[in-house]
């Protein structure tokens, strides 16, 4: 596709990490807006984001080499190799390095938890949706080979080098279903938003949409290091996955942050 941006002599911007940056921006700038709606001083949002944003990248790229250990273990310089660190990573070891440090930072700061939560969801699926276009220019995270006609062909070595892309094969173009979902999801968040009943329902809600959308995105992935569970029954994400929306769904059971609705409204 489009691995890199731009060349300068030896210096090149890849294309992902460019489109990862402005989604990570893009998404903060939403959050930090939905923070200041709730109440919450937009310092500890900014900061509270930026904790979040580099614990994730973090979780991600944990998550990648133990789903791959074999690899590593044999080699354990490549964890710190240029092609570790250009692979984009696990995202669903991201989102939960990112919620347990967002929960430790909230703690610490005293910041309302679920009300902070919910400002974040939308730009985080925002954010991910920009990542994911970086991911088809890359060619990383790619799908299985297809006959239909949305099936994209890869054919710069580059992405075949840095990820492991087929060249020159037709597969589906899971990076784009993906970046299309989350921009739905991102519109669904941003509309119950402002309609929200109680503080967690936007994060319960981002929880369950995209954890039923990833497991069944799973199904059309073909890149490795995404692990198997259960002897191979499904792989590590979708585990993950299943968990995020128990998850997601035990938060609306419970509604935790259930504002209190006048005694005149009931009648």
């Amino acid at each position: 596709m489009f691995p890199r941006l731009f060349h300068i002599g030896n210096f090149s911007v890849p294309t992902y990490g460019f489109l990862v940056a402005l989604g990570v921006l893009v998404g903060l700038w939403v959050s930090v807006r939905n923070s200041e709606k709730q109440g919450i001083n937009p310092d500890d949002a900014w900061n509270f984001g930026i904790v979040t944003v580099l614990c994730g990248i973090l979780g991600a790229k944990v998550l990648y080499i133990i789903n791959d250990w074999s690899t590593y273990s044999a080699n354990p310089r490549e964890i710190f190799s240029l092609d570790t660190l250009q692979a984009g990573g696990v995202f669903s070891g991201g989102l939960l390095a990112a919620l347990i440090a967002g929960a430790w930072y909230i703690r610490k700061h005293r910041m309302p938890a679920l009300a902070t939560f919910d400002a974040f969801a939308p730009g985080l699926a925002l954010g991910h949706a920009f990542g994911r276009v970086g991911c088809f220019s890359a060619g990383c995270c790619y799908g299985k080979p297809t006959n239909h006609f949305w099936g994209v062909v890869f054919t710069n070595p580059l992405a075949a080098s840095i990820s492991g892309t087929p060249l020159n094969e037709r597969l589906q173009p899971t990076q784009l279903f993906e970046s299309a979902v989350e921009l739905v999801i991102f519109l669904i968040l941003t509309w119950q938003f402002s309609r929200k009943k109680f503080d967690g329902q936007i994060l319960g809600l981002y929880l369950m949409l995209y954890g039923v959308a990833r497991y069944f995105l799973e199904f059309l992935r073909d890149d490795p290091g995404r692990g198997s569970v259960f002897g191979g029954v499904m792989s590590g994400t979708q585990l993950i996955s299943i968990c995020l929306v128990l998850a997601g769904g035990v938060i609306w059971w419970l509604r935790p942050g259930m504002k209190a609705v006048p005694a005149q409204a009931r009648g």
